[in-house]
């Protein structure tokens, strides 16, 4: 509801046209009703001019109103589906990487776009419907008491029925439906997204049928779900005709003996009855508003679930300016931290260091020693629990986290490549950037040559993951993506780790290339081109066991020598 604020004159707009439709429905009904009914009498014209005119302003009238009801009501709709999508995003944008991680790419498709396009339902079939519907029957009350206080009686009972009676039914029958009809919408968007993402090991496995029998329960369970909604439907529909039926023939039995009594003129027999049936125009949507009540409370606690979280990491009050950094220093002292609170390990056990500006520092070790870590507090995915990392002479929790994430270009093991062009992709460093220190930043990262030769040049779509890049070109794509953000501190992690040896070798040596004046942080377990590094940590199980020259390492003959030999033998080339 408070989403829909921005918009409530829009919705009130709305409302006034959809109960001026309705009622012009009722105007139209009852005065053919009395033209038809006092033609038959045979008057002087004169007498049914203003009936004439009445069914020609009713019957415009309600065409030029249902118009611009619906014009107005998918113009608040569809502006209140962008700002949720707008706001959803906003809200679990700072919840990435740490708090999603939880969740399946498929549940969060699911949530992103099922879940917010249910929510179009709200406004058009749960708010507006009984704001209508309680005008109408305060119309109708007045139009009926001005002939017999019973029939007023009579024709909010039935409304009333239908408006309300209806629908607490049809809830009955409806009980759990909407939550189970969004987790099964959510489960089948998770399977189809897997099964897409993972045919190539489904194929492999042989489990391409067992997946695919998954995905047809999946489906068979949605469509039960989906028949009794539509049977639910129909049972509301068939109830709702009946008791408007119902209410034609008790407004009869109470107009007949009126009109015999000579209480009531026989003219306006048929004006009753039609403009009662009219008026369940706006009663008969209320059973099916309950309904998507239900889906879109089912759809909503999904969203809030999410949008409810608090981040791992909390942004500073936004009238908090972070800190402007004397020089790009990074110290790193005694830093320890869990990812859960309940691990019995840590995985960072006190470690110290420090990167100067234009010094370069590589931290190695095996896989799960703590490395990747240090890069996701870095960059303030995660907050350390004791120690310190200091940043251009201040606390690293005293900057904004986006603050953080600008000081520092970071190229990954598995770099992200928009289904876009090269252009838009390297753009995404820099959007200010020219064509000029785009192509610049290319010709660093030795890639420009390769770009000029494809059909359409930095104009090239690269399609899903940049899967039509080699991983090499993709890791060269990145580099100099990482270039032209012109970022203080340069951070490589396990930015080879997937390439061949000459492959990474040959990128590694590119990279060595650029690194002039630059503040550099390696993070691998690959062991290649260390040898131009100021300092090396060696890391095990998340504690600081070597440190040191990669000759001085090799001659202590520790991990880093094992490291090494291991990589040496299986790779004699590096």
């Amino acid at each position: 509801m408070k989403l829909t604020f921005p918009f409530k004159w829009w919705i009130i707009l709305a409302v006034l046209l959809g109960f001026a439709t309705v009622g012009s429905g009722i105007g139209l009904m009852a005065t053919s009703a009395y033209l038809i009914s006092a033609a038959a009498l045979h008057p002087p014209i004169s007498v049914l001019q203003l009936s004439i005119v009445g069914v020609r302003f009713f019957g415009l009238g309600r065409g030029v109103f249902r118009y611009l009801e619906r014009l107005v009501s998918h113009q608040v709709t569809f502006r209140l589906l962008a700002r949720l999508r707008v706001w959803f995003y906003g809200a679990i944008e700072p919840l990435a990487p740490a708090r999603l991680m939880q969740y399946r790419s498929g549940d969060l498709l699911s949530r992103i776009v099922t879940d917010i396009e249910s929510l179009q339902h709200f406004y058009i079939r749960v708010i507006a419907p009984p704001l209508i519907a309680g005008l109408v029957i305060l119309l109708m009350w007045m139009l009926m008491a001005s002939f017999d206080i019973r029939l007023a009686v009579a024709i909010v009972i039935f409304l009333l029925l239908v408006g309300l009676g209806l629908p607490y039914l049809v809830r009955h029958f409806n009980r759990g439906l909407g939550p189970r009809l969004a987790t099964g919408r959510a489960e089948l968007n998770v399977a189809l997204v897997e099964g897409i993402q993972g045919a190539g090991e489904l194929l492999i496995a042989g489990r391409e049928v067992t997946h695919q029998r998954r995905i047809k329960h999946l489906s068979q369970n949605l469509t039960n779900l989906q028949e009794r909604e539509a049977w639910i439907n129909g049972l509301q529909s068939a109830l709702s005709g009946l008791l408007i039926n119902w209410s034609t023939i008790v407004i009869l039995l109470i107009a007949i003996p009126l009109v015999n009594l000579d209480r009531l003129e026989g003219v306006y027999l048929a004006v009753l009855v039609l403009a009662g049936i009219a008026s369940f125009e706006a009663a008969t949507p209320l059973p099916e508003a309950w309904q998507h009540l239900e889906s879109s409370l089912a759809a909503a606690r999904r969203l809030f679930e999410l949008v409810d979280t608090e981040p791992v990491v909390p942004e500073l009050p936004t009238y908090a300016s972070s800190p402007t950094p004397k020089d790009f220093n990074l110290s790193v002292r005694n830093l320890s931290f869990y990812y859960d609170n309940t691990d019995a390990l840590p995985a960072l056990d006190n470690i110290s260091f420090k990167l100067s500006p234009g010094q370069k520092l590589a931290i190695v070790g095996p896989s799960g020693a703590g490395k990747s870590t240090i890069v996701n507090l870095l960059l303030r995915f995660w907050d350390y629990q004791s120690g310190e990392i200091r940043l251009g002479g201040y606390d690293l929790r005293q900057y904004q986290p986006d603050d953080v994430r600008r000081m520092m270009s970071v190229v990954s093991q598995h770099p992200h490549l928009f289904n876009d062009t090269i252009r838009g992709n390297l753009w995404l460093a820099r959007p200010e950037a020219s064509e000029a220190e785009l192509i610049r930043a290319a010709q660093q990262a030795q890639i420009h040559d390769f770009i000029q030769n494809l059909p359409h040049g930095y104009d090239t779509w690269l399609g899903e993951q940049g899967l039509r890049l080699s991983g090499g070109q993709r890791q060269r794509l990145a580099v100099a993506r990482a270039l032209l953000k012109e970022a203080p501190i340069l951070i490589l992690d396990e930015a080879t780790a997937n390439l061949d040896p000459l492959v990474e070798q040959e990128i590694m040596n590119t990279i060595h290339s650029l690194l002039s004046g630059r503040t550099v942080l390696i993070i691998t377990h690959r062991l290649v081109g260390l040898e131009r590094m100021d300092e090396i940590l060696v890391l095990r199980a998340g504690h600081l066991i070597e440190r040191g020259q990669h000759h001085d390492l090799l001659q202590a003959q520790g991990l880093y020598w094992q490291m090494w030999s291991a990589q040496k033998q299986k790779n004699p080339e590096l």
